[in-house]
């Protein structure tokens, strides 16, 4: 029989130093730079993100295991792109947005051109292979910065573990301060995976950062004297004013001197659309009245817009008889496009206080505005926004989208995808709060609906409802994000206005391409409510007008994601309509009117 050993005694200093072992391991594990980014991302308040993993971007997924930010995995990175643009629309803060190198980034440069476009504020990081190997054609290995340099406020390659958590804060307020945007982070993987005891600080741009407050008092008094003399002035309220939180300060000014209000697509919420002085969006698409407005006026008080061309239409022809006051924070975009008369560099919301401060020292001129108030509203009556609804056609989706509107609260997020539905959903659903509209307007990206639903979902309130509108051919295109939606239980309700075309394309076709209909027919078409019922969501199917009311009544009643494919009348196309290049006030009514513009 063997002799027994006894275990071995530990001293106290022994187990001492294992602890510190241990502890020590601990540290270095916590301290990565990938650490540094998780810690950054919550100093700077971030709530959620959205992403899919992969090798580069790897470590720094592990540093958020531990942590409380909520992750979204998206089923493709471009919907993680949109859904953080969208995020940051609907709350005002950047979205944040993860992919891994290579494939991963490259798939978020559509939702970044987007973000860049429509100055949208979002983050985005991206893995990348270690610094060693960058430059030698590494698995997975893009330029990511030199890729998304074009499109992006500025873009970082972090090149140190010690300060990539900086580097990440500075991007999320730059992203977020002056004219918003999209900023990026690329992180190769041995920086992130590199230990590093030092801890970022709160998210601050450089000193240099210094985007303009006030406009200059001289070029303030000289835009006050136009408009004050003004016998015709309008507002053009644009994207900028509810980024910049403005729409306060516009709705008073607009009120207190009784100035007809138009809005651009990004503008839509701005002002309300049931106020007798909104004339809602002009451009390509929008109102008669608010076209014959902007034809017609003298002054035009334009703030946060860039007057872009499906705004103006030809930039000659746009408010031929108008000075124009142009109110932005980015002196890039004054007289870029069209000649600012009284450029006003600044903060939206403090120019407006400081024309209005200007206006009042000089006599009231809202009386002397009455006539031309008169005749704008003489344009709502001559060009009404209204369509037929004939027994022996189709569905019309002007319909649907005003029984959703109706079925839903005034603060319901709208999210679109591109082509006639996005049109139609702002034509004739009544906007009457900022950040309700969230859309594609300057890149114009179908698909754009779905992912972004999911973003604004997580951004809005819980007693807001989120409506995503889709055509079928833009729904085809992110489709496979509706898994996301099923599996986080998000309450969303998509409405597919199903033509069985690329509709707008279609359009285009029928009036400038003698109807030759190349690649915009499909043939066939899945049935959205079987295959939204398989992503295990709630499905339905409405071909006519009976159907409407109780299928939106149903979707909008369950608490989760529903479909509605919605088979609408194919041949119905989007009118008012300004040719490219057209004159805003020579709308199209019908197609017939295109052959004489």
């Amino acid at each position: 029989m063997s002799e027994q050993v006894p275990p071995t005694t530990q001293t106290e200093a022994e187990a001492a130093a294992e602890d510190a072992d241990a502890e020590e391991v601990a540290a270095s594990s916590a301290g990565t730079g990938a650490a540094s980014v998780v810690t950054a991302l919550e100093n700077a308040g971030v709530e959620y993100l959205f992403g899919v993993q992969g090798g580069a971007i790897m470590p720094v997924y592990d540093a958020l295991y531990d942590s409380d930010l909520n992750h979204v995995t998206m089923a493709h990175e471009q919907g993680a792109a949109h859904a953080a643009d969208a995020y940051g629309i609907v709350s005002g803060d950047p979205g944040v947005c993860l992919a891994t190198s290579g494939p991963g980034a490259t798939n978020l440069v559509t939702g970044i051109a987007d973000a860049s476009m429509d100055s949208d504020p979002m983050v985005a990081l991206t893995g990348q292979v270690p610094t060693d190997l960058v430059g030698n054609d590494a698995f997975q290995e893009t330029d990511t910065t030199g890729v998304t340099d074009p499109i992006t406020k500025t873009n970082y390659f972090a090149s140190d573990e010690d300060t990539v958590g900086d580097v990440v804060g500075e991007a999320f307020a730059v992203a977020d301060e002056g004219r918003q945007g999209p900023t990026l982070v690329d992180l190769p993987k041995d920086v992130t995976q590199a230990e590093t005891d030092r801890d970022p600080g709160e998210a601050e741009t450089s000193d240099t950062y210094n985007p303009p407050e006030e406009a200059d008092e001289a070029a303030v008094e000289a835009a006050a004297d136009a408009i004050s003399a003004a016998e015709k002035p309008v507002i053009l309220a644009g994207g900028g004013v509810i980024k910049g939180e403005a729409t306060d300060e516009l709705r008073a000014f607009a009120r207190e001197y009784e100035i007809p209000v138009i809005t651009t697509m990004p503008g839509i919420g701005a002002y309300p659309e049931d106020d007798d002085l909104s004339l809602e969006v002009a451009g390509m698409h929008g109102t008669g009245y608010a076209n014959m407005a902007i034809t017609h006026c003298d002054v035009l008080l334009g703030i946060g817009t860039r007057f872009d061309d499906r705004l103006t239409g030809g930039v000659d022809s746009f408010a031929p008889e108008a000075e124009v006051v142009h109110v932005d924070i980015d002196p890039a975009e004054v007289s870029k496009n069209v000649h600012a008369d009284y450029p006003l560099i600044g903060d939206a919301g403090r120019v407006i206080d400081q024309l209005d401060d200007e206006l009042d020292r000089r006599p009231d001129p809202s009386d002397r505005y009455a006539e031309w108030r008169d005749e704008v509203q003489a344009w709502k009556s001559e060009y009404p926004m209204d369509y037929a609804t004939p027994d022996d056609e189709p569905l019309k989706p002007q319909f649907v989208v005003e029984v959703l509107d109706e079925a839903t609260g005034d603060d319901t997020v709208v999210t679109t995808g591109v082509g006639q539905h996005q049109m139609w959903a702002f034509q004739f659903w009544n906007y009457t709060e900022p950040r309700t509209w969230v859309s594609s307007h300057g890149l114009g990206t179908m698909g754009y609906g779905l992912p972004a639903a999911i973003g604004a979902r997580l951004a809005a309130d819980d007693d807001q409802s989120v409506v995503c509108f889709e055509g079928d051919g833009s729904f085809l295109m992110t489709i496979q994000e509706l898994s996301v939606a099923v599996r986080e239980n998000m309450d969303i309700t998509v409405a597919v206005l199903n033509n069985e075309y690329v509709g707008m394309v279609r359009q285009w076709q029928d009036g400038f391409f003698e109807g030759r209909r190349m690649a915009s027919e499909y043939s066939w078409c899945p049935d959205f409510a079987k295959l939204a019922e398989a992503f295990g969501a709630r499905g339905f199917t409405v071909a006519d007008y009976d159907g409407v009311e109780e299928a939106v009544e149903a979707a909008v009643d369950y608490d989760g994601p529903a479909v509605i494919d919605f088979h609408i009348d194919p041949e119905e196309n989007v009118f008012p309509m300004v040719p490219s290049s057209g004159k805003n006030g020579r709308f199209a009514l019908q197609a017939e009117h295109l052959e004489q513009l």
